[in-house]
């Protein structure tokens, strides 16, 4: 055989092996001709509920395989956004700070792939959230619901207090309240009567709401800095050096510390989402209820947030992942998320069993929801939203800590969150 004839075989059995290739990515490794879709999220507490639905997804899809990933919470922004950067990033994932991606056209029309009337079947409040310049850029799996407070009955049994009391608590930035002067009656039988600390979602958006302030106005603009936003973190402040609540150097640097020591029995109150009401259940050793968060010169104001699966618009499995897609934001997919009380169903129709789980074991969920008549607070949006909380972490830090006071914190944060946006 001529040397020529030997080099375009050997080309053309090249070539046949690198379509081969191209043709089995995705699959398994197994041998089988099932796709494999890539998930990821945050929270390894989901991957039993997650993978139940999925698995019923594969007995009706059998030529489609969904592998679970998780990133802890930690480090997820930035490995997602190194990742969507570099294409390696899965097929799915979990988002709630999607706007960077949608603008830069690294995520999927929803709409496009399941159609416009499947948007109808989930909570309204999660399509708002992942809508943007009229598209919807993911497909919502549950929501937290309101902020509310967790109590423990024996601690305010030993402080006389009726849990009945903290539904009509009220805080005001100008002095004594009543919700100073029931700490201080908790902060005589337990080490802590309060997680007043860096907690953007269940502590700082709430006070910042209920004292007639913004994080943000209409157009993304940081507007934490009001003089209701300082009074409100003032409030928060003079609690923890009251000794009202932990140190800033134990919750700053843990942000579970709070949730932990409530756990432990030396926290009375503990301000936090319905995402917390699973291990609550499960690890408490003691008589507990949950409570309407405070109430400030401007109500009871909480945020509602979401979570979403967001599509990868560089999947090479288009086809496969809205058929995945389709499935989480149906019904049947759904409502495994509910299952043993995981979270909130965006599935509007599915999330009744959540609140009957709840019924059944004697907990009443009601505050949750209940706050959410009132008004709300927006828990933060637009392109380089995630750089701003990152630049505002450090120094919101140091506020709590007693390092900078709190007009001169909220202004400095403020002008490094808008430096951030602008350099993202």
């Amino acid at each position: 055989m001529r040397t020529s004839t030997r080099v375009v075989l050997a080309i053309g059995i090249a070539a046949a092996l690198l379509v081969t290739a191209v043709l089995w990515l995705g699959r398994d490794g197994a041998g089988s001709s099932r796709t494999v879709v890539g998930l990821r999220i945050w929270d390894e507490t989901f991957v039993p509920v997650y993978r139940a639905s999925l698995e019923a997804f594969e007995r009706a899809n059998p030529d489609v395989e969904v592998r679970i990933t998780v990133v802890p919470w930690s480090s997820y922004q930035q490995k997602l956004r190194l990742d969507v950067a570099g294409g390696t990033a899965e097929d799915l994932f979990w988002t709630n700070l999607y706007e960077d991606y949608a603008d830069a056209g690294r995520l999927i029309d929803i709409a496009a792939a399941l159609g416009p009337e499947a948007a109808g079947a989930w909570d309204p409040s999660a399509v708002a959230q992942y809508t943007r310049h009229g598209t919807l850029w993911a497909v919502p799996q549950f929501v937290d619901g309101g902020t509310a407070m967790y109590y423990n009955r024996d601690l305010l049994a030993a402080a006389h207090i009726d849990p009945a009391e903290l539904n009509a608590l009220r805080w005001s930035p100008g002095g004594d309240d009543t919700f100073r002067s029931l700490l201080r009656r908790l902060a005589a039988v337990a080490p802590w009567a309060y997680n007043a600390g860096h907690d953007f979602q269940s502590i700082e958006l709430p006070y910042l709401g209920s004292a007639g302030a913004k994080f943000q106005d209409d157009r993304d603009d940081f507007v934490f800095d009001s003089p209701q936003g300082v009074a409100s973190f003032d409030y928060l402040l003079r609690l923890i050096a009251d000794r009202l609540a932990p140190a800033p150097a134990d919750t700053n640097t843990n942000p579970d510390f709070a949730k932990n020591a409530f756990l432990q029995g030396k926290l009375a109150l503990f301000q936090s989402g319905t995402f917390s009401l699973a291990q609550i259940a499960q690890q408490a050793r003691f008589g507990w209820g949950v409570a309407l968060l405070p109430q400030g010169p401007s109500g009871r104001v909480s945020t509602n947030n979401a979570i979403g699966v967001a599509g990868n618009a560089a999947t090479r499995h288009p086809d496969a992942v809205r058929r995945v897609l389709a499935w989480l934001g149906g019904g049947a997919g759904n409502r495994y998320l509910a299952r043993d009380g995981a979270t909130i169903p965006a599935v509007v129709s599915e999330q009744r069993a959540y609140r009957d789980y709840w019924a059944e074991k004697g907990v009443d969920v009601s505050p949750f929801f209940d706050v959410l008549r009132g008004p709300r607070i927006s828990s933060g949006s637009g392109p380089g939203f995630p750089a701003a909380l990152r630049a505002i972490d450090p120094i919101f830090a140091e506020m709590y800590l007693g390092r900078i006071p709190v007009p001169e914190a909220l202004s400095r944060a403020r002008f490094a969150a808008e430096a951030a946006v602008a350099q993202n």
